[in-house]
């Protein structure tokens, strides 16, 4: 068994990467095989509580309120709403529901009241829950903890040298506090980044050197291809190839041995060959439904028969770790703090950024 280091360099992990690809499959898969079992991935459904709005400048985000995207907002859902969708996902086969809010940060007060409730409310259906709400306390972590969340997902998206090219309204520093503080509760993390946002190689090396410096390791990272939106900053980049996913899900198995690897966004644009080379190269989970937030991605039924021509079987829920207790609200030893953290908001601008913000009052006033 290969035993998880967190002394990686990004000499080492290009040299990884660059390996010739026959090499660096086998060496990845050989290495799952080793951890998991290559037959079973973790099937995810990925639900947007609350849509657009976001006062971020995230450059590849359709939901920041700065650009003019086709994304329809809406207000934070009810938990009747969400648990509807949670059993709709679990009768699909999913065993984990991620929210995703989009917020900057999480703020005390009613609504973050009601994602708790959501929470106790999908984990007493026996699912896996996971919350994607922006940076968020250590008080507030615990709550969540208490209320029965299993994963907190907060993804470095990249290096942090690329990270001022990408975002300027907060900085990598609150990505670590904001994962630092997860781990101060009993919630797992899930954290990885996106590939095709114009970095280098170099970037996509040095954000698995911060993942994997991470202890413990994340147990799961997703990897994104970018999903270039129209009206975002990086609505002209060009997709990545499928030989970079697989190179990149390939790396970032052997980097970290033990993590769930998730094949993440931009899989509408992979064949089933292209997503069974990585099933190969270490990944084991993804995310089904027809939406990630608020980009396309494969009908579950189309990844249901994929499974079935691959033999890939969905994976039980708390599988990897046991299912955590929910605390009932009347019941909580926790209390709300009323915090206003003081988190980044860094000087810089991205030209980018500032040009597709523009763009976006030009198209107000039509």
């Amino acid at each position: 068994m290969i035993v998880a280091r967190h002394n990686w360099t990004k000499e080492e992990i290009l040299d990884i990467y660059n390996k010739p690809l026959m090499e660096l499959l086998y060496e990845a898969a050989t290495i799952h095989r080793q951890h998991h079992d290559p037959n079973v991935v973790q099937v995810s459904t990925l639900l947007s509580i609350k849509t657009g709005g976001c006062s971020e400048d995230c450059g590849y985000c359709p939901q920041a309120a700065r650009y003019h995207t086709d994304i329809e907002g809406n207000d934070l859902m009810s938990v009747q709403h969400v648990k509807a969708q949670a059993l709709r996902a679990k009768t699909s086969g999913s065993s984990r529901v991620c929210m995703g809010a989009a917020w900057r940060n999480v703020k005390d007060g009613p609504e973050f009241d009601q994602v708790l409730e959501m929470v106790r409310t999908i984990n007493k259906m026996d699912m896996e829950v996971c919350c994607t709400l922006g940076m968020l306390t250590e008080n507030q972590a615990k709550r969540l903890a208490e209320a029965g969340l299993y994963a907190y997902n907060h993804n470095l998206d990249t290096s942090e040298d690329y990270y001022k090219d990408v975002i300027s309204t907060r900085a990598f520093e609150d990505r670590l506090e904001t994962i630092d503080n997860v781990r101060k509760s009993n919630v797992t993390v899930c954290s990885g980044g996106i590939i095709g946002m114009g970095e280098a190689l170099e970037d996509r090396a040095g954000m698995l050197v911060a993942l994997s410096s991470l202890n413990p390791q994340p147990e799961s990272v997703p990897i994104n291809a970018l999903v270039a939106v129209e009206g975002t900053p990086m609505e002209d980049m060009e997709p990545v190839s499928i030989w970079e996913m697989i190179r990149m899900v390939a790396t970032t198995r052997i980097v970290m041995p033990e993590t769930q690897v998730r094949l993440s966004a931009g899989r509408t644009e992979m064949s089933r060959e292209g997503q069974a080379m990585c099933f190969f190269a270490g990944a084991n989970s993804i995310f089904a439904g027809d939406k990630l937030l608020t980009t396309p991605n494969p009908d579950v039924n189309e990844d249901m028969e994929m499974f079935k021509l691959l033999g890939l079987n969905p994976q039980k829920p708390f599988t990897k770790i046991s299912q955590p207790k929910t605390v009932e609200a009347k019941d909580s030893e926790l209390q709300p703090l009323g915090e206003k953290p003081k988190w980044s908001r860094p000087e810089h601008t991205i030209e980018r950024n500032e040009v597709a913000k523009q763009k976006s009052k030009l198209v107000a006033k039509e």
